[in-house]
């Protein structure tokens, strides 16, 4: 969705400002408008800023929340690890209109079983600069999602930098959208 026109908040919300991730509130009644509405977060102009609003928070733009996936019992873990890199896709980079995997920042996802018979997902991924204010925003983000997948109760997001990201990680796709290709 990349509507120009202005939304009116109909209640107070957080966000995250962008890059810095500093935490606010816009309060009801704002005017912001969405540039960005991918992977269910939005990035919103306001007030000549950038701000994230998570996905939680779509009512208060008026729009509705995406549900996560469903797993049935007996789904092996292979399927559960699909599942879960899916929805990493889901996850973007607030400014930058491609999602965490194709840009190559996800290294690893594997999927173990728990006692009480629930899953575990152990995810290492980075940034594209170790400094990106960012970082612990999607860091939230992925395991927000994971652990949204019926039965995964734990996902271990791990942030690393070795080795550090470049833009040979990327997949085709996203190096084409970016010109890098």
């Amino acid at each position: 969705m990349y509507n120009r026109d202005p939304i009116v908040l109909s209640r107070d919300c957080e966000a995250v400002l962008v890059p810095r991730a500093d935490k606010i509130i816009i309060p009801k009644g704002t005017e912001v408008i969405v540039a960005q509405d991918l992977g269910g977060s939005y990035t919103v102009y306001i007030h000549g800023n950038l701000a994230r609003v998570a996905g939680k928070d779509a009512d208060a733009l008026g729009l509705e929340l995406t549900e996560a996936p469903q797993v049935l019992a007996g789904t092996s873990d292979e399927e559960i690890e699909r599942l879960a890199w899916e929805q990493m896709k889901t996850c973007y980079d607030p400014e930058i209109p491609i999602n965490i995997v194709d840009l190559g920042l996800v290294y690893e996802c594997s999927i173990s079983s728990l006692a009480d018979g629930q899953k575990q997902a152990d995810i290492k991924m980075t940034l594209t600069a170790p400094g990106c204010g960012m970082g612990e925003v999607l860091v939230q983000d992925v395991k927000e999602k994971v652990e949204a997948i019926h039965n995964i109760e734990i996902a271990n997001v791990e942030l690393v930098f070795d080795p550090p990201w470049n833009y040979s990680m990327m997949s085709d796709a996203a190096k084409i959208q970016t010109g890098m290709y």
